[in-house]
């Protein structure tokens, strides 16, 4: 095994983690809103407003799921309190990179990367 340039690494890093926010259900407003403030899941879901975060409803379960993909990917943490860590969670610097070219809307991805994504995700090995 050989080791590979750390900047591979992070282009590599910052490559997945461009596809899977182009293809989970998160709005640009959400990553805005963890950037500002922490959010849980349970948070989220209870929003009125859930259709400016999130391109389609989601429950408690399927959010925190998402929730803790990003979290894999780099570009969400865990907050951390008095306590320890907490259901809520920030945006990474890693997520701010991500987000650069999206200022605005982030765009919905084509069939290939939705079909790479999901391997990625359900088969990490694959």
């Amino acid at each position: 095994m050989t080791l590979q340039d750390p900047s591979e690494l992070t282009r590599h890093a910052l490559g997945r983690a461009r596809q899977a926010v182009r293809c989970l259900p998160f709005q640009r407003s959400f990553y805005r809103n963890v950037e500002e403030a922490a959010l849980s899941s349970s948070e989220l879901v209870a929003q009125s407003d859930w259709s400016s975060q999130t391109r389609r409803r989601l429950n408690a379960r399927e959010t925190e799921d998402l929730l803790i993909w990003l979290i894999q990917l780099g570009v969400l943490r865990r907050e951390v309190d008095g306590q320890g860590l907490t259901e809520r969670v920030r945006l990474t610097p890693l997520g701010r990179e991500v987000l650069i070219p999206w200022q605005e809307t982030i765009p919905s991805a084509g069939l290939g990367s939705r079909l790479m994504h999901w391997c990625r995700r359900n088969r990490p090995r694959w």
